[in-house]
């Protein structure tokens, strides 16, 4: 199945279900929004409501909600390399919060304090069944599906200091969509191409398998430290090739469009306009 959340015509906040180019509205009697039903357990039985067409819609990033945003840096060896860091022991978990997501179709905002907006594709993980200590064996049936995450970076403000949050969470700076894609739907997760166009161009390519702590792995890292809860979102990383490590580099700017494509998961696509 897949999900989307959306706005109604009459600017209600609703979610439903996509199926090809049409959203099933389910946000009627019951849960709230998306993350609710997950969390319930009621998704998979909710009555379909009124029709829409997806083109007419105004989408929300995913879940426009979750309690916590985690982010895995350095998943992928090409992108230890080109950053020439090292390689460590356990992953690197960064926050990111929710006012900095925008939906498919909504524009990046590139920030008037940097010329170093960057790109990054990664695929995004919402936890279905929450957890704390979870084993690496039952990891996967803690997840509820997966999306298409743009950890949009400023890079000079993150490198203000050791720690990555000032330049990961502008306002408008990541994308997150288009749907929820259960894991059903996936029939080889670990084949599909991360694969990242600016204006066209393939920036970056690499399949979700050559990601260095995979998703299990990371979620029984992160539930350690913290309970993971229903509608929470982990964004496994990005893979080499990103704007700022290029030469020249390259970076992301008002009237750019940047799609991230995950194979069956979905593409992602996001103008840049100058933030005001």
């Amino acid at each position: 199945m897949r999900y989307v959340s959306f706005r109604r015509p009459d600017g209600v906040a609703t979610f439903g279900r996509l199926d090809g180019d049409v959203v099933h509205d389910l946000g009627g009697e019951g849960p709230a929004d998306l993350a609710a039903a997950i969390a319930d357990g009621s998704l998979a039985g909710l009555r379909d409501g009124a029709q829409y067409h997806l083109a007419g819609l105004e989408l929300l990033p995913v879940i426009p909600n979750p309690g916590k945003i985690l982010c895995v840096g350095l998943n992928y060896a090409t992108h230890v390399a080109e950053t020439g860091r090292e390689q460590k022991d356990h992953p690197a978990i960064f926050t990111r919060w929710a006012d900095t997501l925008v939906a498919h179709g909504q524009p990046l905002l590139c920030p008037p304090e940097t010329s170093r907006f960057d790109y990054e594709g990664e695929l995004a993980v919402v936890i279905g069944k929450g957890g704390r200590r979870i084993a690496r064996e039952d990891a996967m049936d803690h997840v509820a599906g997966f999306s298409v995450f743009q950890d949009g970076s400023v890079r000079d403000w993150q490198r203000h200091n050791i720690q990555f949050t000032p330049g990961k969470n502008f306002p408008g700076t990541g994308g997150f969509g288009p749907a929820l894609v259960t894991p059903d739907e996936v029939a080889d997760l670990g084949s599909q191409r991360v694969q990242t166009r600016l204006n066209g161009q393939l920036v970056q390519d690499q399949p979700v398998s050559d990601m260095i702590w995979d998703i299990p792995a990371v979620i029984t890292y992160c539930s350690t430290f913290t309970t993971l809860n229903p509608g929470d979102v982990i964004a496994t990383g990005t893979p080499g090739g990103v704007g700022d490590k290029r030469n020249p580099p390259l970076y992301m700017r008002g009237g750019d469009l940047v799609e991230i494509s995950i194979g069956v998961i979905g593409t992602l696509s996001n103008p840049v306009i100058d933030e005001n």
